[in-house]
């Protein structure tokens, strides 16, 4: 988000100074998940991405079906201009997040946490079942070490397919990660946005400090 000049001249006129900018205007992001090959889906996302002026999509895996990855599930959103961060889950065989990086140029916040407008994302690919399996010292490991490229910014996403082991989530659907409810005890982020659970798009909960979105194909606007 770029902010006008003037515009931040205003602001420190109207409000006190010891504001920052970050503190009045906010990160507005697309949140989905579970996108599984349809193509049709993927152009009304865009279309709302571009009509609600997202800053970012962030897509919590399951791009592919069974591995299968059709054609244009990220070309839509990159055409309104839109950044797009995503992790794989566990419907997304291994491969099919370095080709999405290597042919989209995309981020994958696996490998690569990044900081934009001071809200850090970081997260964590694939599941405890699935073709994309990670264990949850693997998932503990890159957790840690996305959070540690971001842990300056003012505000921090985590990005995960999986959701919290001993949550509400959890208890209305499947076995959950210990190794995601450690990260949000330890890492303490704002924010955490998993997918995974078809049933329980839409659902919010807290634990500790931290708000959990879990989102679907529908898709989700958060400000951040």
């Amino acid at each position: 988000m770029v902010v006008d000049t003037r515009i931040s001249q205003i602001i420190f006129i109207l409000f006190p100074h010891h504001l920052k900018i970050g503190d009045i205007l906010s990160m507005r992001i697309l949140a989905i998940s579970d996108i599984h090959g349809n193509e049709s889906l993927v152009r009304r996302l865009a279309d709302e991405a571009e009509k609600n002026d997202v800053d970012m999509v962030l897509i919590a895996g399951d791009i592919s079906e069974f591995g299968e990855l059709t054609k244009n599930m990220i070309g839509p959103f990159l055409s309104k201009g839109k950044k797009v961060v995503f992790v794989a889950g566990n419907h997304d065989a291994p491969g099919i997040a370095e080709f999405l990086v290597e042919k989209y140029k995309i981020t994958n916040a696996q490998n690569h946490a990044i900081i934009q407008d001071d809200v850090g994302i970081f997260g964590c690919g694939g599941a405890n079942i699935g073709i994309n399996f990670t264990n949850e010292e693997e998932m503990h490991h890159y957790l840690t070490k996305g959070f540690g490229y971001v842990n300056k910014a003012d505000k921090k996403v985590m990005l995960t397919h999986m959701h919290p082991k001993g949550g509400m989530i959890e208890k209305f659907s499947f076995p959950g990660s210990e190794s995601v409810t450690r990260a949000i005890y330890e890492l303490k982020p704002d924010i955490h946005i998993c997918g995974h659970i078809h049933e329980m798009e839409g659902f919010e909960e807290k634990i500790g400090k931290t708000r959990i979105i879990c989102v679907g194909s529908r898709g989700k606007i958060i400000e951040v």
